[in-house]
């Protein structure tokens, strides 16, 4: 589906640092070439071993990486929330998805179709430059889940990924305890304990599938005492 230059997607374009430091032509052919996908809460969006062809953001919505076993058990190991890029690392290896993106609720995604994508890589140093951020952000993330998942407590792992979507930008994080236990690696019975532990505390409050953070200082500061 081919943008409208009116539409919200142009927007999202606009406040991205190395769009503007593009020639007007280029940001044109950009706008003009961006796709969406959208997928109602629960549905893939990409599923694991489909072509690479674009990288993705999310526009609006939220969505999750996630793996699947051969036993059937669910491993999800990113939260995605609007306004950010994943795949970055998957788009410059090329080939097919390793694993399937779900839609945590009605969730549009934005994609630079994968020419565009390497013109970029190959021309502009400020893409370069993001990619780069990006990159070093995942790497940072990746090591911080295996930490997590060895060493700290259910509080901790909590307070973790919660930590990751106050980073982004989402203190009002719209997810299910069953989702955010799956990122965490928990059952949903001790994110939920954890969670009512944090609402009693005043760091987070609590309503059907949503998580408001209101002092993530205080989260933050539970996992520097750690660290």
């Amino acid at each position: 589906m081919t943008l409208d230059t009116r539409t919200p997607a142009r927007v999202f374009l606009s406040q991205q640092p190395w769009f503007g430091t593009l020639d007007a032509a280029t940001r044109q052919t950009l706008i003009d070439a961006m796709v969406l996908q959208r997928a109602a809460r629960g549905e893939l969006l990409i599923r694991r071993g489909t072509p690479v062809d674009a990288w993705w953001a999310v526009l609006s919505g939220m969505a999750k990486l996630q793996t699947e076993g051969p036993d059937g058990r669910v491993s999800a190991f990113l939260g995605v929330p609007a306004g950010d890029w994943f795949g970055e690392g998957t788009v410059l290896k090329g080939g097919h998805w390793r694993y399937d993106v779900l839609a945590l609720r009605d969730t549009t995604l934005i994609g630079l179709p994968l020419p565009h994508f390497q013109q970029l890589y190959h021309s502009s140093l400020a893409f370069n430059h993001f990619l780069v951020e990006r990159l070093n952000l995942r790497l940072g993330q990746a090591m911080t889940a295996i930490e997590v998942g060895r060493l700290r407590s259910p509080e901790e792992r909590v307070a973790q990924y919660l930590s990751m979507f106050c980073g982004s930008g989402v203190r009002r994080i719209t997810l299910s305890q069953e989702d955010l236990g799956h990122l965490a690696g928990l059952s949903r019975q001790t994110t939920n304990r954890v969670l009512k532990a944090f609402e009693a505390q005043g760091w987070i409050s609590l309503e059907f599938s949503r998580v408001d953070v209101l002092q993530p200082e205080a989260l933050e500061a539970m996992l520097s005492r750690r660290g």
